[in-house]
């Protein structure tokens, strides 16, 4: 039996992983038992603390049967259960789990039997050095022998990681990994801000950790995934939603280029709209002064909508009266832009879609830097 110690205080290190449970009753009992070996042999003391997301077959029986033979047993651990009434996702059971935990490091750990404790002795390394706040386990960095299994499932992994890590500007191979570690002070101080309830988890807690400014080490890790058939519950839509939580945690943060990017898309789509709108309008015979100031207001609230959905973050630092006066001040300033410049080009020119054109082109300079700046300001204080 080898022993992990604290380099600092010689101590035995404390480590809660957290178990999200739904409808795992084929292998719950397993890895439980798995996490308890690893323990035992390697003088870890360990909480582990299964959390029942409303499971519907017979997990939760399985749950207090190994809580009851093993707590109070004297072997060194214990073992939580906590239920959710309803199902709410794997983001939700893990939130439940972190706000519960005692030791000194928390990890996570599936119920499915894909992944192998041991490998956390490793990823304690850095963290009992004192040089690490959170250890992530890569899938990818470990070159020896692996179940083959499904490329698109494996390419999807790999493209969310690297669009990941374009916006926290981390340099990690493996963002959508179970086994990650944290000091349990930094996973409870960040735990009250998740909001992710499925598996939008991985990519929204990748950006508070980036965004909190945590040092971030990585380690290999084994790996045995099942097939669907044989329980696995993420697919693609997860995909989608898991780009969408990159964009909407990890923008507001990203690298400049990056988020000129993004406006790019927004303002795009905007000036699209406004042109659209406009060229109705025409087609409608609506008088001209109505048809302008019309398409800039609906393409104006299209642009707030897509910025606090996928750009910026809603109320950073205002309350929501105060957003709101300053996205009517910028809006006002920029119609005013956008309705002298229409006027002034179509008197030049007598054409429609130019005039208007360039009027959207400056609207889609100036909203970008009044949008960052001054609308959505970052809070440095929270």
């Amino acid at each position: 039996m080898s022993a992990v110690k604290n380099s600092a205080t010689g101590a035995n290190p404390a480590l809660s992983i957290i178990v999200p449970c739904y409808n795992e009753a084929a292998t719950i009992d397993v890895c439980i038992g798995k996490l308890l070996s690893f323990s035992g042999n390697h003088s870890i003391s360990l909480e582990v603390i299964v959390v029942d997301d409303a499971s519907t077959d017979a997990s939760a029986q399985i749950l207090d049967r190994i809580a009851a033979e093993h707590n109070g047993g004297g072997d060194g651990g214990i073992i939580k259960v906590f239920r959710h009434d309803k199902n709410r996702g794997k983001g939700a059971a893990l939130r439940t789990g972190f706000i519960h935990a005692t030791g000194d490091f928390v990890g996570i750990h599936d119920a499915d039997d894909e992944y192998d404790p041991c490998d956390y002795l490793a990823m304690l390394e850095p963290l009992l050095a004192g040089k690490a706040d959170v250890v992530y386990g890569s899938r990818y960095l470990r070159p020896d022998t692996r179940r083959v299994l499904y490329f698109w499932h494996t390419w999807m992994n790999y493209a969310l990681t690297r669009v990941s890590n374009m916006f926290t500007n981390l340099d990690i191979t493996d963002m959508e990994t179970c086994y990650k570690l944290f000091r349990r002070d930094v996973i409870q101080r960040i735990a009250p801000l998740l909001k992710e309830e499925r598996f939008g988890f991985e990519p929204e807690i990748t950006a508070r950790v980036a965004d909190s400014g945590c040092r971030v080490y990585e380690c290999a890790i084994s790996y045995n995934p099942r097939t669907y058939e044989e329980g696995k519950k993420i697919g693609w839509k997860d995909g989608f939603r898991a780009l969408y939580c990159i964009f909407h945690y990890s923008a507001h943060t990203a690298p400049l280029p990056m988020q000129i990017l993004i406006y790019l898309f927004i303002g795009g789509v905007s000036m699209l709209a406004n042109m659209v709108f406009f060229m109705l309008g025409n087609f409608l015979s609506v008088p001209l002064n109505y048809t302008i100031v019309g398409a800039f207001v609906l393409a104006a609230a299209l642009n707030y909508v897509l910025c606090i959905l996928i750009l910026f973050r809603h109320k950073a630092r205002w309350k929501t009266a105060g957003e709101l006066f300053w996205y009517g001040v910028t809006t006002g300033l920029m119609g005013l832009v956008d309705f002298g410049l229409t006027r002034a080009f179509m008197a030049l020119s007598g054409w429609l879609i130019l005039p208007k054109l360039a009027a959207a082109i400056a609207g889609f300079i100036g909203n970008f830097l009044l949008r960052k700046w001054l609308v959505f300001p970052e809070n440095k204080k929270r």
